[in-house]
């Protein structure tokens, strides 16, 4: 029929053949075969994209296996940031969402809401809040305490990545100090135990979410860009983590260090986890 070459009915045979070509030249650019030019300019840009693709990947490999310094430089910033901020907000986290999970006091609620609202919060948010903080103009200026970080340095970035962290350790811990076995706490009592006791019988059993906690916590810093584009900077040598880098890079065109970066990133998040499903078919074994 006419109509689904979206040709009139005056248009010769041939013209409408040569339509219904390049029209399945467009959507299927990679496998249709035919003798117009159209065709072979689409084939051909599928070919270049597919082609510069897989060279940047072999690339990105060769910066990884030969360690180029520009990719230690940043892969080692970005886990020392990283790592230090999950520390901090581990050694935060982990005791208050111990706490919650096992007492009841009053505001217990209205801090659980405070803390379910920190783990939805924009990462961007928290970032601009820390530069406005310690801002020239901010309120921690006028202190002047040696211990507050100033700002496009690592330790503002650590500063924002763990208050990013801290509101999911936090909650992923109380959620697995709540999911225990209650009677277990009646069993440690009646064997003798005093509280600490009970709590530490509460934590072993719950050592499964309380990693998981954390590797939730290292996964939603590890990625993260908006906070610490804000706070660092993106400073060469200085303040350039994997995720700033990645950007950067792509938008200099510079596609080879960008993946080979990216590649990085993802390997980081797989071994990861993949640490945790060991450890976790270990304790569950025991």
């Amino acid at each position: 029929m006419w109509w689904d070459t979206a040709t009139p009915p005056s248009v010769g045979k041939e013209m409408r053949q040569s339509v219904q070509v390049e029209r399945r030249a467009l959507w299927t650019p990679f496998f249709c075969v035919a003798q117009t030019p159209k065709v072979w300019e689409v084939r051909f840009w599928g070919r270049s994209v597919i082609d510069e693709i897989l060279r940047g990947l072999v690339e990105a490999i060769r910066l990884i296996a030969t360690r180029d310094p520009d990719v230690v430089e940043i892969v080692v910033l970005s886990l020392r940031v990283t790592g230090t901020a999950l520390l901090f907000s581990s050694l935060i986290g982990i005791p208050l969402g111990v706490v919650l999970g096992l007492t009841r006091f009053v505001g217990r609620k209205l801090v659980i809401a405070f803390l379910y609202t920190g783990m939805g919060f924009p990462p961007v948010v928290i970032g601009l809040l820390v530069y406005l903080m310690l801002s020239r103009s901010g309120p921690l200026a006028p202190l002047d305490l040696p211990w507050i970080p100033q700002l496009f340095t690592p330790t503002a970035m650590i500063t924002a990545q763990s208050i990013i962290s801290f509101p999911l350790v936090a909650g992923f811990t109380m959620a697995a100090v709540m999911g225990v076995d209650p009677n277990l706490r009646q069993q440690v009592r009646a064997l003798g135990g005093n509280a600490w006791q009970t709590a530490l019988a509460i934590l072993f059993e719950a050592r499964i979410g309380i990693m998981v906690s954390m590797v939730a916590g290292f996964g939603s810093i590890i990625s993260e860009v908006g906070a610490v584009m804000l706070v660092g900077g993106n400073i060469q040598h200085s303040t350039r983590v994997l995720t700033t880098a990645i950007v950067l890079e792509t938008r200099k065109g510079d596609f080879d260090l960008a993946m080979a970066l990216g590649i990085i990133l993802l390997v980081l998040s797989f071994l990861t986890n993949l640490v945790v499903l060991q450890s976790q078919g270990k304790l569950l074994d025991d």
